[in-house]
């Protein structure tokens, strides 16, 4: 799949996604979360404005994982914990794969989760960080922006939940101690002959993503006619997507869709990408099972009698990925 012509074909749609803008969470609350949800339902995607994060953290945690990633490759690789799904630290390059893909992405990464304390129940499904030594100032930055992600995952999601008329606090209680991953992500410059693209085509397995906008363009979204549409968020803006987790709790009423990063075009071959995702997850014992609110005669259930929970099913999806 990752290889095919159609991975590095241009996007066919000239269509862009309207941002929503943060600042209307406080001062309209119904209207952010229409459109927010609006533009969930349309593309499985949304561009968020004005999000409020700290550009200081960011750009200093940015540098950090530009300062680690050109590290030689024999002190990279002292982080990388083969075996355990790519929880922590750092996964090489060339090794995860989209699902069903001929070959690997064109990246390399690192994983940094939820510190627990001692003694927490959810230690048995969650490793601890580990932090590169080389690299002074990595963890504060870092778990500092993992930490800020975290709270706007939340604040997003009470938004969510309003437009699903769950009542806003629904998903509290059921992420606050999620087995979320910010992931630190590099993709090296990329020659002419490359045998496959920085990310092949894939959906996300959690709950949602939030993405800051990457340097280099490539990220791209597959639309339901099967072109695909450029995402170039405005400075200052991030993009959150749908994932298989809250797809599946809502039988697709909200859509995880198909994206992917394509390779550079000839002239931007030489330039290295970064981008740092956020994937919020559900607290690892959570039952995912369809809401009853999702099933109707129009929609009837896809997973009937199929619950599964949270870490399960994380591990089955991290199998297929060939990170397990």
């Amino acid at each position: 799949m990752s290889s095919s012509p159609n991975e590095t074909a241009p996007a066919v749609t000239a269509r862009a996604i309207t941002p929503v803008s943060m600042k209307r969470y406080d001062a309209d609350f119904q209207g952010f979360s229409d459109a927010l949800g609006a533009s969930f339902a349309e593309y499985g995607f949304a561009v968020v404005a004005d999000h409020a994060l700290d550009a200081a953290r960011i750009a200093a945690a940015l540098a950090d994982a530009k300062t680690f990633f050109a590290l030689p490759e024999a002190v990279k690789r002292q982080y990388h914990h083969p075996g355990t799904g790519g929880a922590r630290g750092l996964t090489p390059f060339g090794v995860e794969a989209a699902k069903g893909a001929a070959s690997v992405d064109l990246k390399e990464f690192w994983h940094v989760g939820r510190e627990l304390p001692e003694g927490h129940p959810y230690r048995r499904f969650m490793r601890d960080n580990v932090w590169p030594v080389e690299t002074p100032g990595f963890k504060a930055n870092i778990y500092g922006m993992y930490e800020e992600l975290d709270a706007l995952g939340r604040k997003i999601l009470k938004a969510i939940a309003r437009y699903l008329d769950l009542g806003d606090a629904y998903f509290e209680d059921k992420v606050e101690m999620g087995n979320s991953v910010l992931r630190l992500l590099h993709y090296p410059p990329v020659p002419a002959d490359a045998p496959g693209v920085r990310a092949g085509a894939h959906e996300d397995i959690n709950v949602i993503t939030l993405l800051l906008g990457a340097e280099e363009a490539g990220l791209q979204l597959k639309e339901k006619d099967g072109s695909w549409l450029d995402i170039a968020p405005p400075p200052g803006a991030l993009v959150i997507n749908i994932g298989d987790m809250l797809q599946r709790l809502t039988n697709h009423v909200l859509p995880s869709t198909t994206h992917r990063v394509v390779n550079p075009a000839p002239e931007r071959r030489g330039f290295a990408r970064y981008s740092t995702p956020f994937f919020l997850h559900f607290n690892p014992d959570f039952l995912i099972e369809t809401l009853p609110s999702a099933i109707t005669p129009d929609n009837p259930d896809r997973y009937a009698g199929k619950a599964i929970t949270a870490e399960d099913y994380l591990a089955e999806r991290l199998r297929e990925i060939r990170l397990l």
